[in-house]
């Protein structure tokens, strides 16, 4: 009997490997008809593709490496970086405050009522689904050119995603001290002070640090649309197909993002 059931179960487990297996086949088919059909439909041959990185790599390396005299003109560079990075700090903890309340507001834990949840989950959802550079499009009309347009475009943009994140983060928090302060006559005030905001206060705090990281990418691009920023330099030195100081600026953006990741990251091994 003992060596019946032992072949029963390596029976069942062959025949589990072998449907397994079968999956993953299906699924490299379907992948595969994907990324043909995909290039039929463009026009695209993925032959020619790969067989043009080398001389695309020729083509980066013949015309990207700067030179000393590009170097005489990083003071600029760095200075409006260092603009970019400010604006998306600024506009990303200015949309962290207005998330949090949302985020309280439409919270299953700390809704006031469903009318309130639902209205905050509705702002931030059409806040959250307009791209940033849609926002930056918009803006421009109304505003014009200008570090305002930047800093409305990447605020709205956070403060949707922020919302989501800290709505999840407060409904993952423990209903039990929520419940224990109610039961002893605590306030609506005195709850959100004394059992939401400090079990979610850390994992919030990263997601603020995240959206950071995030903006000074998109800051970029906002820049390219609002002529601000390390963006609008960018801009203006690729309109006049100067590749040395398009790939210095560049360079700039990815160590400074680096610098901004390492040290996001931690100061989320420290609060969490």
């Amino acid at each position: 009997m003992d060596m019946d059931k032992t072949n029963m179960q390596h029976a069942n487990d062959v025949n589990v490997i072998r449907k397994k297996h079968m999956k993953l086949f299906f699924a490299g088919v379907i992948i595969i008809a994907l990324v043909f059909g995909a290039g039929a439909v463009t026009n695209y041959n993925h032959i020619e593709g790969l067989m043009s990185i080398p001389a695309a790599f020729q083509w980066l390396f013949a015309n990207m490496m700067f030179s000393g005299s590009t170097l005489a003109n990083l003071s600029n560079v760095l200075r409006l970086l260092w603009e970019t990075i400010l604006i998306s700090i600024v506009s990303t903890t200015t949309a962290a405050v207005f998330a949090g309340v949302f985020a309280i507001m439409g919270s299953k834990l700390t809704a006031i009522n469903p009318v309130v949840m639902y209205a905050a989950k509705l702002a931030a959802s059409v806040s959250r689904n307009i791209p940033v550079v849609a926002w930056a499009l918009i803006l421009v009309i109304s505003f014009g050119t200008n570090a305002a347009t930047g800093f409305l475009a990447l605020f709205f943009a956070t403060f949707g995603f922020l919302v989501r994140a800290f709505i999840e983060t407060i409904d993952e928090a423990s209903g039990d001290t929520v419940e224990a302060l109610k039961a002893t006559g605590a306030t609506y005030p005195q709850v959100i002070a004394k059992a939401v905001i400090p079990e979610a206060m850390p994992q919030m705090f990263s997601w603020v640090l995240f959206m950071i990281e995030t903006n000074i990418r998109s800051a970029t691009l906002v820049g390219l649309l609002t002529g601000t920023g390390i963006g609008y330099l960018f801009d203006l030195y690729y309109k006049q197909l100067n590749y040395e100081m398009v790939s210095l600026i560049t360079l700039a953006i990815v160590i400074a993002v680096l610098i901004i990741e390492w040290i996001s990251n931690l100061i989320r091994r420290e609060i969490l």
